[in-house]
This record gives structure tokens, C-alpha cells and sequence, in this order.
């Protein structure tokens, strides 16, 4: 494999990075080695460089297939600040940019072509470009050709004919979530023979994971916003009115919040996905449309308000927070009903039906991830087959929750379900636990079961609760138009003591939707002045990327402005040895941030 001492001279001189982040030299042996690789690397990790750095090192055309027009403008924008020859061709390019992007091409001089799937596969451009001649395709977010992916996206799978049309040009595929069934489908669906597949660890340590109930759930998403004041991050809704309606609630609350789904006018949903790239402090409360392949690097918190519908795509979306390595929260609030409402969601789907079973295992998985009883990381990392200790910081570790047998808790809740009919949901089957006369018990005579009132121990919430558990281990099933429940044959087995039931122990905090405190710390520990020239760093960043149209992080990372605020250089030499500042930067924008900081320190 290929000897990396020129190309940690590119990574410092280009890109002004001292060394890889891990995984990344592994990778980048085997693609400058000219080797076909699927590389399966976490958010956050630098799966870019693996094809930003063979492409300035190694010359000729590197074209990157990229799922959306923001990511590639996002990645020209970087690319020609850190002064390499980049651009996209896209629908939303004018002619004229089309023109200098094939003079450059023509010239020899770009580096990277950045494409999306739908315009590559078109004949017309795909034989202009062999006619060029294309030295390697880099395939971003690759999990999209997989139809077992979270993704799937049918122009993906027309890119291995699109390899042979450019004369077998080196493959190197990247893609933050697949798990082996995934990795395997990428493998025989883009390569003709099979690639180097390297696996980094999925773990994301700067990542904080907490899940809870549902419990006032705006309030609950408004303690995360008010922990981070200032700060970028994205709430993720499962509807289009939701969306709005939570910008609204943010935005009465003063945070500057916008909506983001598929309904909106083209040009607002442009315009607020704009603002969110290139400005702070701003909050993007989006369906799942908004954020594959976005690459802001300062993202300080994801909030799902709705359980997501499988692991990967809750991976790949917390996996948005935190991309500079700095410490990020994650919050996941989920309900017994967007448990039934996923399920509903793939038993809908016009699909076959080992599809479906494989959606409802993975579904499965993303219940089990939200009722654990342990570390949350260990079982995240589980599920892509990845061993590892006890984080002690997610809320379980902190938490300290433990299993407790629930058999007979479970008979209980069981034994009401059948004796009232196996049609009514949890708010009655508590009533008939607690002993409730309600209108209804007394109506249709089940204050006469022997169920009624066995549960007087236990509080309405701790049945509710236990009703969700019971119902997310599978014991329980939607029965009927109206939300009632029926038993499972598991739950049958339970119900008559052929098998034990154990579930997480569920705190009196947890109960009333308290939780802990964030680890999150956005300035790396800075503190007075160091932490207050951060500010006056990110206000002329800020003034600069206004200027000139590009997103705040173009010009530097948060992680860049916080190694200047802390060694606080005074010349151009020292200024090399901040992290992120590559040559065309240092040029570009070097004896601004002097000044600066020498403005600062004189007070």
C-alpha cells in the first residue's frame, strides 16, 4: 500500500491539519494504492477526505456522486476556499457556471466534479465525461443503493453501468450507516469484483445519547434549545405541520427557529436551509427531508420529537451534531403511540414481504434501542456489530437503570386486556387496574372483573409506563381502528407463566421527565478571555461569510477559532500551527484574524 508521508504534507499545506483523524490513513493506503474501497465510516470522521485528498495529490478528475445540491455547493464553497479546483454540475447551475466547469475540465485543471445521482446517470453526460476521461468516482452516502438501506434511492444502482461507461474508473464508496446485510448490497451492486471494505468504529464518544417518554414534549425540547444558547441544532419531526408548528413554539421563545419539509414552497425551503448553513444560532426543525450529506461542522444538539422509524436513520441523523468533535447532545422522545404509528407506517407499505419483516426487525431494534436497560451506546454499537464497555455518561449509565422482573406486573396488564376484549387501549386498561368507576368502567360492567383494582399499588403514570413496555417487548398489538390492544401469542406464554418478563427499571425522575444536566461544552473548555475572544472571532467570521455568501464554517470551523482563541498567534508563521489553517486560508484570511486578535487583547 501507498507510503502517506506526501500526503500528510498535502493534509497540513492544503488543508492545515497536523494528522488524520482515525480511519482516515487506512482508507486513504488502499485508495492511493488505486484500489476499489467501500469505506464504512461514522459521521463525523472525514469520510470526504478520502477522495478530497487523492484528488489534489494524485491529479486528474475525481468525480463525486452526492445525494444533494446543497451538499455539493457546501463542498465546492470548501474546496475552492482551501484553493482547489472544485465545482458541480446540478439543475440549479447557471450556464455560465456549467461553462467554466467544463473549461476547467477541458484545462485539466479540476480537481473534483460534483454530481447527483439523477443528472449522472443521463447517457449525454456520462459519455462527455469518459470522453474526458475520469480517474476515480467517489460515491457519497452509498447505503442508497441498497434496497435493505434506510435510503434506498433507485438511481443509485444505475451507477455500476455508469462505472463501466467511464472505462472502469477506481470506486471508492462511502457511507456512515450499513449495517452487514447493507454493506454486503453495496458491495455486489457498485463493484464487479469485491472491493477493500474497511469498517471503522461506528462510536461517536462526543455524542451524549439520552431518550425519554414523551412528558410535555415541548417543554422537554425547549430545556435542550435553552442549554445551548446561540448554538446551531435540528429537531427532527415526523410531519410537515409539526414541523411548523414547533418553529412557531421556538420562535415565541425567542430562538430563532425555522420549518423545513418537502411542502414547502422550493425557494423558502432553500432560503431556510441556506440561513441554517451559513449563520449560527439557528435552530432547523425539519422532517427527515432536511440533512443528509449537510455538512456543518458545529451543530451542538439533535432532537428527534418522534421516534425514528430504524437504527441507521436515528444514527445517521444524531450523527448531524457534533461533526468537529466537540461535545454534542442528542435527546430522543418517543411514545407508545410512535411505536404503533411506526409499525402501522411498514405494514402499509406496498412492499414484499421479506421486506417487510426485515423493516419490522429493524423497527424492532429501534424500540428495543428506546426501552434498554443498559448502556445506550453498548446496544447502539451492538446493532452494528460492534462490541464495546459501558459509556458511563448516556442517561442509563447516569442513570443507573436497572432490570426488575415484571412477570406479574405483566400478567396484570395481560390479564385486563383479555377479560375486557382485547379492544381497548391503555387510559382504560389503567382505569381497570387503578379500580376506576369511569363512565365507561361502570357502563360496560368492569368494575365486576377480577382485574379491577388489582393495580391500586402502582400510580396511573407507572401503569402507563408499564403498558408501553409491555407493549414495545411485543406482548401487546394493535387491534382494531381505535387503538385498543390484543395479546401476542408471547404475551399469551407470559400471561399463563411459560416465560418470565424482565424490564428497565423506570425512575420516579424519569416519571416526572426531570433529567440530568448536559456534559455539553461548546468552547472546549475556554474560559474568560480565551472564551470572550472566541465570540470576537466567530462576530468577524460571521461579518466575512456574509460577505461573501458562504456558510460561517467555509471561512473556518468553531474547532479552528477556538485553537486561535486559546494560543492567540501574533504572526503568519504562528498562525500556520492553528488547526484547520492550510495555505490558501492563511493567505486569504491570515493577517485578518491577527488583527483581530490583537484588536482584542488591546481591550
Amino acid at each position: 500500500m501507498s507510503d502517506l508521508g506526501p500526503a500528510r504534507a498535502v493534509l497540513k499545506k492544503v488543508f492545515g491539519y497536523d494528522d488524520f483523524r482515525p480511519g482516515q490513513d487506512e482508507v486513504l493506503r488502499h485508495v492511493l494504492a488505486g484500489e476499489d474501497v467501500l469505506a464504512i465510516m461514522p459521521t463525523g470522521s472525514g469520510k470526504s477526505m478520502c477522495y478530497q485528498l487523492p484528488a489534489v495529490l494524485g491529479g486528474g478528475l475525481t468525480l463525486v456522486v452526492s445525494p444533494l445540491i446543497a451538499l455539493m455547493r457546501d463542498q465546492v464553497q470548501q474546496m475552492n476556499a482551501a484553493g482547489v479546483a472544485a465545482a458541480t454540475l446540478n439543475s440549479t447551475s447557471t450556464p455560465d457556471e456549467a461553462d467554466a466547469a467544463w473549461d476547467a475540465i477541458a484545462r485539466g485543471e479540476l480537481r473534483l466534479l460534483f454530481v447527483s445521482p439523477e443528472r449522472l446517470v443521463q447517457t449525454g453526460l456520462t459519455d462527455r465525461l469518459a470522453r474526458i476521461g475520469v480517474k476515480r468516482l467517489a460515491i457519497d452516502e452509498a447505503h442508497c443503493v441498497s434496497q435493505w438501506g434506510h435510503d434506498f434511492r433507485p438511481e443509485y444502482q444505475q451507477l455500476a453501468g455508469v462505472r463501466e461507461r467511464l472505462g472502469g474508473a477506481q470506486v471508492i464508496a462511502l457511507t456512515a450507516t450499513a449495517d452487514a446485510v447493507t454493506r454486503g448490497d453495496i458491495a455486489s451492486s457498485l463493484f464487479p469484483a469485491p472491493p477493500q471494505i474497511l469498517v471503522q468504529s461506528f462510536d461517536r464518544p462526543n455524542l451524549d445519547l439520552t431518550f425519554a417518554v414523551k412528558d410535555r414534549p415541548r417543554r422537554q425540547i425547549e430545556d435542550v434549545v435553552a442549554r445551548h444558547p446561540g448554538r446551531s441544532g435540528i429537531v427532527y419531526a415526523s410531519s410537515r405541520q409539526k414541523t411548523e408548528k414547533l418553529a412557531e413554539f421556538l420562535s415565541e421563545k425567542k430562538v430563532r427557529a425555522l420549518p423545513y419539509h418537502a411542502g414547502l414552497d422550493q425557494e423558502v425551503r432553500a432560503r431556510n436551509q441556506d440561513v441554517f448553513l451559513q449563520e449560527d444560532g439557528v435552530v432547523m426543525v425539519a422532517t427527515v427531508a432536511f440533512g443528509m450529506g449537510i455538512n456543518k461542522p458545529d451543530v451542538r444538539f439533535v432532537v428527534h420529537a418522534d421516534m425514528p422509524g430504524g437504527v441507521e436513520a436515528y444514527y445517521q441523523e444524531i450523527g448531524r451534531a457534533g461533526r468537529d468533535g466537540l461535545p454534542a447532545e442528542t435527546l430522543t422522545l418517543y411514545s407508545m403511540e410512535d411505536m404503533a404509528f411506526r409499525r402501522r407506517q411498514v405494514d402499509s407499505k406496498e412492499i414484499g414481504e421479506e421486506r417487510r419483516r426485515a423493516e419490522h426487525r429493524r423497527l424492532s431494534a429501534m424500540v428495543d434501542l428506546c426501552e434498554h436497560a443498559t448502556c445506550r451506546r453498548q446496544a447502539l454499537l451492538a446493532y452494528f456489530g460492534e462490541q464495546a464497555p459501558r459509556c458511563g455518561r448516556c442517561d442509563l449509565c447516569t442513570g443507573k437503570a436497572e432490570l426488575r422482573d415484571a412477570t406479574v406486573d405483566a400478567q396484570k396488564v395481560l390479564s385486563a386486556a383479555v377479560r375486557t376484549g382485547e379492544r381497548f387501549g391503555a387510559g382504560h386498561l389503567a382505569d381497570v387496574l387503578l379500580g376506576e368507576k369511569t363512565e365507561t368502567v361502570s357502563r360496560l360492567g368492569h368494575d365486576a372483573l377480577k382485574t379491577f383494582g388489582v393495580g391500586r399499588d402502582k400510580s396511573r403514570r407507572a401503569w402507563m409506563t408499564a403498558i408501553r413496555q409491555i407493549f414495545a417487548a411485543g406482548l401487546l398489538t394493535e387491534a382494531g381502528e381505535h387503538g385498543g390492544f390484543a395479546v401476542t401469542d408471547r404475551g399469551v406464554d407470559v400471561l399463563h407463566g411459560r416465560e418470565p418478563l424482565a424490564l428497565r427499571t423506570v425512575s420516579e425522575s424519569e416519571l416526572s421527565a426531570r433529567r440530568r444536566p448536559a456534559r455539553t461544552e461548546t468552547r472546549n473548555d475556554l474560559e474568560g478571555a480565551d472564551a470572550a475572544l472566541f465570540e470576537h472571532l466567530r462576530a468577524l467570521r460571521l461579518k466575512l461569510a456574509r460577505e461573501q455568501e458562504v456558510a460561517a464554517y467555509v471561512v473556518f470551523p468553531d474547532r479552528t477559532l477556538i485553537d486561535m482563541a486559546r494560543h492567540q498567534p501574533r504572526t503568519l508563521e504562528e498562525m500556520k500551527l492553528v488547526d484547520g489553517v492550510g495555505a490558501a486560508k492563511l493567505a486569504h484570511y491570515g493577517e485578518l484574524f491577527l488583527a483581530a486578535i490583537a484588536e482584542f487583547n488591546r481591550g
